[in-house]
């Protein structure tokens, strides 16, 4: 069972306090990553799965009899204990640095990871979430922490653009939302990791009920993307615990879905664009 105590070990204790409680074929993930564990950092489960000769889903097997949420858990986790304290705070960073460079460098960091997002995305699975979200009757988006900030500025997005749009923000409510949905509806479900368990079963009730899911996620091996019907990815290579960078990519996937809706509406979007303005204005006497 998974516990705080597990929180607070390193990722490589424990792996090696859970292989006598695993099966043969996730003993030997385990062990090829804790004999290799700098490769699993740039390797995708796809990529371990193949080196051990198992399936993908024994990955993900392993790394939940391990006690982790998932195999980008586990990265993470990992990513945490071969880092050193500065990488903690940001990848880039050195002690001898001033301000400025510390700037440039976050700088660099998030056009980086925004310039990798564009390079991977499918101009079919984007031209598709488009045509999701202009047949959609109406929109739920669900997401926790910072991702659940990203959920929150797209949902202002749709609502100014005059889309049928819900954002509660507790996770309870989500997948209350979630379940009452119907085949005509549509749920953009954001996670980084692709792991957040409420997310996940938010999109898993949506599905039950034949609403269509989008899956914003930076794995695409991830539980959520499995039971999504296309997913959106963003690129982001930060050790830290809150990924800022990934954040500003996932932002700037719902922004450019919006500007694509905006486009193929453009009469009745600056209509209602004009409407909202009028509202700010006479609300501000």
């Amino acid at each position: 069972m998974h516990t705080a105590s597990q929180d607070k070990a390193g990722a490589l204790t424990r792996l090696r306090a859970a292989l006598p409680g695993l099966s043969t074929t996730e003993q030997r993930v385990a062990n090829w990553i804790l004999t290799r564990p700098e490769h699993l950092l740039e390797a995708s489960m796809v990529d371990v799965a193949q080196a051990c000769s198992v399936s993908d889903t024994t990955v993900l097997r392993m790394c939940r009899s391990a006690g982790f949420a998932g195999y980008t858990d586990l990265k993470l986790a990992l990513a945490r204990d071969l880092a050193t304290p500065m990488q903690l705070i940001h990848d880039d960073i050195a002690d001898g640095d001033d301000s400025m460079t510390i700037a440039r460098k976050v700088f660099a960091r998030a056009s980086l990871s925004l310039q990798d997002t564009a390079n991977v995305l499918d101009p079919d699975g984007f031209a598709a979430a488009l045509h999701l979200l202009e047949n959609a009757r109406s929109v739920l988006v669900g997401g926790v922490g910072t991702s659940g900030v990203v959920g929150q500025s797209f949902y202002q997005r749709c609502r100014r653009l005059g889309i049928s749009c819900d954002a509660p923000q507790d996770s309870q409510v989500q997948n209350i939302h979630a379940a009452l949905l119907g085949p005509n509806d549509l749920v953009v479900a954001i996670s980084y990791s692709g792991e957040t368990r409420s997310v996940v079963g938010m999109a898993e009730h949506a599905r039950n009920v034949g609403a269509k899911v989008l899956a914003v996620t930076g794995n695409r091996e991830s539980h959520l993307a499995k039971v999504s019907d296309l997913t959106l990815q963003s690129v982001s290579h930060e050790t830290r615990n809150e990924p800022i960078a990934a954040r500003l990519c996932q932002l700037t996937l719902l922004d450019a879905l919006c500007v694509a809706y905006s486009h193929r509406h453009l009469a009745d979007v600056l209509s209602k664009e004009q409407l909202a303005g009028q509202s700010i204005v006479e609300s501000s006497f």
